[in-house]
């Protein structure tokens, strides 16, 4: 397994050791003493969550005030761009974006802290989108950010208009969006 940093270190690539023969391949998808060394934290994992989504879905920008997940997102079919927002005050990155291309062919997680807005573009005809939070899902507590607020500037490689839910549709703007302290 290699740990990469993004432009927000604390944000980090996951490139899982990938063993190929004959018969296909082999990975280690998750090891918590070994991401937890990476970390340098302990992690509790208490839910996983699977996304099903067709071409142009965009999903996000998603979080939660007062029960924050941290995220450990993998696509096991197809192909997004994910994107994670630095939502915590006091850091020198606050309202900064980090994107990658998650997919089923290159292996890469992304580890999103508690502290993030989360969303997802998906450039493939489908894709299953897999992720491990830090805390359950409390409806009361998400929030949402608009995914095209300007002050963000997000570069999503849309070729076209996005799919969104009427929620994602009816985000707020960055400025108005509850933030971590």
């Amino acid at each position: 397994m290699k740990v990469i940093d993004t432009i927000i270190p604390e944000v980090k690539i996951i490139q899982p050791s990938v063993f190929h023969d004959k018969r296909g391949y082999f990975l280690e998808s998750y090891n918590q003493l070994r991401f937890e060394e990476y970390l340098g934290r302990q992690i509790n994992f208490v839910q996983d969550n699977h996304s099903h989504s067709v071409h142009r879905v965009l999903r996000g920008l998603h979080y939660q005030i007062g029960k924050p997940q941290g995220k450990l997102v993998r696509v096991t079919k197809g192909e997004v761009f994910d994107v994670a927002v630095d939502l915590r005050e006091s850091s020198t990155t606050f309202g900064q974006w980090t994107g990658r291309i998650l997919s089923s062919e290159n292996h890469e997680q992304l580890w999103i802290p508690e502290g993030f807005a989360h969303g997802f573009y998906v450039l493939s005809a489908t894709a299953d989108l897999h992720y491990k939070s830090t805390d359950f899902w409390f409806p009361e507590c998400e929030r949402t950010i608009l995914w095209d607020d300007g002050n963000l500037n997000i570069q999503w490689p849309l070729t076209m208009q996005p799919i969104v839910s009427d929620k994602d549709a009816k985000g707020i703007d960055f400025s108005r969006a509850e933030k971590f302290r």
